[in-house]
């Protein structure tokens, strides 16, 4: 394969044009050498984010005890995983884990709690939550991941000041019922179109190195794009002894560069988050993927411990790039030049474009 096809591909991207099928599959394949697959999707990073790398922190309100029997959690039913396992931490602790974040340069909050989805007792909590976070920050973005959302919910967060609602759909629905039998693919979708209807920022993303195959990373891209998010983090599987997928290490630096790639090529103009997994599967080439993400979590995740932030802050700026200031916007300007009125057709003299 020819450099000039990855150029046509980023040049693609650049006008907001997904990938056709072939496209994609040849990004994820051998086809083109790794370092010029990295080269064509930073040229798309750069030309929307620049340099800036927006970072996240994740506040565990509620560890474990969950009735879910997604296979690839450690909070999961039937989990043997010696994770923590807590109820409801109070908002003012909350609060403070979140301003030792904010201070370290996390520009967003992601709030979140295991379960099927939030009682109204539940959303109560989180509303009081909010409002102890931004107190004494009142800049900083608020993300809530609850579960299912029922009839109302999604409202609420929004009126309580939440900016976003994350929300995965982690694997492609082809292969959905093989990860989980206690919900649904479309449960999730659902969830995320009440989340944006409310008017919340939708975040969703997905979840590697489950035995997915290459059309289903293609599938489940394309499905994310017709939600259209403004977040999508991408994950690696922790495998979690304890867990049915606890056996599972498939992937390789290569593999997941590869993926992080077509996600950007995907998502040109949107938020991709460098997530979960990515100590234990990048290794060395974490900076590698900067140059594909333009944002990614810093310190721990839900049950798992992450790297130093203070080693993360070093790899952005080792790498040439800069943490992302409250100032800063990180989603690019609406773009106007894309949006083409139709002059012809129907109600024209002119013929249709068909």
């Amino acid at each position: 394969m020819t450099a000039e096809q990855l150029d046509h591909l980023a040049d693609k991207a650049i006008r907001c044009e997904a990938p056709t099928r072939a496209e994609a599959l040849t990004v994820l394949s051998e086809s083109f050498e790794l370092l010029d697959v990295i080269a064509a999707g930073a040229r798309v990073r750069r030309e929307f984010f620049g340099r800036r790398v927006k970072l996240n922190t994740i506040v565990n309100m509620k560890s474990g005890l969950c009735p879910e029997d997604c296979g690839y959690c450690s909070q999961r039913l039937g989990s043997a995983s010696e994770v923590l396992k807590y109820s409801w931490i109070t908002p003012a602790k909350a609060a403070e884990v979140a301003n030792q974040a904010v201070q370290a340069g996390a520009k967003r909050v992601c709030l979140v709690a295991s379960g099927r989805g939030p009682g109204d007792r539940d959303i109560r909590r989180i509303e009081d939550t909010i409002a102890a976070i931004t107190e004494d920050n009142p800049q900083v973005e608020v993300c809530v991941c609850l579960g299912l959302l029922a009839e109302g919910q999604a409202e609420r967060l929004a009126a309580a000041g939440a900016h976003a609602y994350s929300h995965n759909l982690n694997t492609s629905e082809a292969r959905y019922a093989d990860i989980c039998s206690t919900h649904t693919f479309d449960d999730r979708v659902d969830t995320l179109r009440r989340a944006t209807t409310a008017g919340l920022s939708p975040c969703s993303g997905a979840i590697f190195g489950m035995g997915e195959s290459d059309d289903d990373i293609v599938d489940l891209a394309v499905a994310l794009r017709e939600l259209d998010p403004d977040s999508v983090p991408v994950n690696f599987l922790i495998p979690f002894d304890g867990t049915p997928l606890g056996d599972r290490w498939d992937l390789t630096p290569d593999r997941c560069l590869r993926i992080l790639a077509l996600f950007r090529f995907y998502f040109p103009d949107v938020e991709v988050r460098l997530a979960g997994g990515r100590e234990i599967h990048l290794r060395s080439l974490q900076p590698l993927a900067l140059h594909l993400a333009n944002s990614m979590f810093l310190g721990d995740y839900l049950t798992s411990e992450g790297q130093p932030g203070a080693d993360d802050r070093q790899m952005i700026a080792d790498a040439g790039f800069l943490v992302e200031g409250v100032e800063d916007q990180t989603l690019p300007a609406a773009r106007h030049d894309l949006v083409a009125i139709r002059r012809r057709g129907a109600g024209t003299a002119l013929p249709a474009n068909a």
